[in-house]
């Protein structure tokens, strides 16, 4: 039998009475904004979806400004569009940077990063609260006087937001929807109800028809009688008078 002899007369972690210490962990800042970090990674990804879905309400909003001849409202639907989708490709890359710190978070050069990311997380969270509220989209369908002020904010902010790249790319995103809504509105030219396969395999299959039909009239046409096979009554005693007359002798 071995026996151990530990400095204190007992092992680590348990007194001399028998009764285990138990040792609690301690919580580092960076264990705290490790799962920060995940919170936000988990809340920015919810929010993601509720942002496209507001995109898209932005875009169906905007088409129906232009059907109402509303064109300012129209450019101010597809401005904050513009910007809601900036913003989503800013959340994105800052999520594929907080999974690439995390696999590295055991590097202790990588945790002064760690917080920096945290911080950008807080801003990008409270920036997309702002832009996921889909009621803010039918403010833009409203004309009262507080639907009214909401558009002048925005479109203030989104002057200083969009740069001249925006604005033009805005302008023609408008001139393309315009034009694809008006194509819509035009009526349509019937098509033929026969299909084109179909229609071509009928007239494959008359055109012997109209060709036979066509010699059938040839026919009638040069209908022209027999030719005779014997020689006519009146043309054989014509023939014996003059054989008569030769016949005859001539006066002396």
């Amino acid at each position: 039998m071995f026996v151990v002899n530990y400095p204190s007369g007992s092992p680590p972690g348990r007194r001399g009475d028998g009764e285990y210490i138990h040792e609690e962990a301690k919580i580092t800042e960076v264990d705290r904004a490790i799962l920060s970090l995940k919170t936000q990674r988990r809340k920015l990804a919810q929010y993601q979806q509720q942002l496209e879905t507001v995109i898209e309400a932005e875009k169906q909003a905007a088409k129906d400004l232009i059907r109402e001849k509303r064109k300012d409202r129209a450019l101010l639907a597809l401005k904050k569009k513009k910007a809601q989708e900036e913003l989503l490709k800013q959340v994105d890359a800052w999520l594929i940077n907080v999974e690439q710190q995390l696999a590295d978070i055991e590097l202790a050069s990588k945790q002064k990063a760690v917080f920096e990311s945290l911080k950008t997380g807080n801003n990008a969270i409270t920036a997309i609260q702002s832009e996921i509220k889909l009621e803010d989209v039918q403010k833009l369908m409203d004309d009262t006087a507080e639907a009214k002020a909401y558009q002048d904010e925005i479109n203030a902010a989104l002057g200083e937001q969009l740069s001249a790249e925006d604005e033009e790319a805005v302008l023609a995103e408008f001139e393309n929807m315009e034009t694809e809504l008006t194509l819509q509105s035009l009526p349509t030219i019937p098509a033929s109800s026969v299909p084109a396969e179909e229609g071509a395999k009928l007239l494959v299959e008359k055109q012997p028809e109209a060709e036979s039909q066509a010699e059938e009239k040839e026919d009638e046409t040069l209908d022209l009688p027999d030719v005779p096979t014997k020689v006519p009554v009146a043309a054989k005693d014509s023939a014996a008078k003059r054989t008569e007359v030769l016949e005859e002798p001539l006066p002396a």
